[in-house]
């Protein structure tokens, strides 16, 4: 398959799943893959969708009905899935509550990837999925599916996004290694944090800004010389009652206003063209649910250096290898 691919000129095939407003697909794409499909049923993220890839189709299907998932997605024979389920029910926010579907989203996630075997996927996630036990029941399936596993947690203020937003991947290979695109992945990363103002370079028009707190042991104001927090799907001005924090990074509040939609667009590093649709309630939470394109580019960048050069870090793997015994 990747030799045809190369040979032919030919951009390998990804499809998708739970893609949002299409942050992974922009990421993938940046990669060099061609996104040839994508799936998801929030009307307001399929619209915006629709509306900034005109190349391929976005598609309402149920990924919990497994068989009826794989007839229509085999059809693309997709080289590559990417996706992330639902992460509500594993998050630092939510009650960790997996008895709910969304945490069962990621079961039938690996099911179709086990159905379809493409040569590669990629899952996101929260970072809190490490402690789940959904992520147990999905690492099984693909293991019994003879995948290769990476699993990493990335920080992507450390990946090309001004953000110190903590994800999981899970990087899959048929008939591979586990462990193969771990070198891969920490040869890109970076020595420090990019903030604020490394990102807007002069453009973002304040020193201090406002990300209002889940609740007011924790700070609210934010200095442009440190990456963002996570990028949440609400969006709030400073309160007439906010108390202020000893850790805020300034207590003159004339200093302070909030960031706006399309700051915190371009904070998950969406590009300054791209267009969200609906309501502005519903381009914030499309906005707070992405995955940053950078940092979507920054995984799918190492699987594509992996597949034009697999034997790049041999010396490592054989090191490695070396140590366990």
């Amino acid at each position: 398959m990747k030799r045809k691919a190369r040979k032919s000129g030919k951009k390998l095939r990804a499809i998708d799943l739970f893609a949002g407003c299409g942050g992974f697909s922009l990421g993938m794409q940046k990669a060099g893959f061609r996104v040839v499909g994508a799936v998801d049923n929030w009307k307001p993220a399929v619209e915006t969708y629709k509306k900034n890839f005109r190349d391929h189709d976005i598609f309402d299907v149920d990924l919990s009905d497994i068989s009826e998932s794989v007839k229509k997605l085999i059809r693309f024979k997709p080289n590559i899935i990417v996706g992330g389920p639902p992460c509500q029910d594993f998050s630092h926010a939510g009650k960790r509550d997996e008895t709910r579907g969304r945490a069962d989203l990621t079961v039938a996630y690996a099911k179709i990837i086990s159905n379809i075997k493409p040569d590669f996927f990629i899952m996101e996630n929260v970072d809190q999925i490490t402690k789940s036990k959904k992520l147990v029941e999905a690492r099984f399936i693909f293991k019994e599916s003879g995948y290769g596993i990476t699993e990493k947690v990335l920080d992507a203020s450390l990946c090309g996004a001004p953000q110190k937003r903590k994800r999981f991947f899970m990087i899959g290979i048929l008939n591979g290694a586990d462990d193969y695109l771990e070198p891969y992945l920490n040869s890109k990363i970076a020595q420090k944090p990019m903030t604020l103002r490394d990102y807007f370079d002069g453009k973002l028009k304040t020193d201090f800004y406002y990300r209002h707190p889940r609740n007011y042991n924790r700070r609210g104001i934010y200095s442009i010389d440190e990456p963002s927090p996570t990028i949440r799907g609400v969006n709030r001005p400073i309160p007439k009652g906010y108390p202020g924090h000893k850790l805020d990074a300034t207590d003159d509040f004339t200093k302070v206003r909030p960031l706006t939609t399309k700051e915190r667009a371009r904070i998950q590093t969406f590009p300054e063209k791209f267009v969200f649709m609906g309501s502005k309630t519903e381009i914030e939470q499309q906005i707070g649910n992405a995955v940053p394109v950078n940092l979507a580019q920054f995984v799918a960048s190492a699987v594509m250096n992996y597949i034009k050069n697999p034997k790049k870090f041999s010396r490592w793997k054989k090191e490695r290898q070396e140590s366990l015994f």
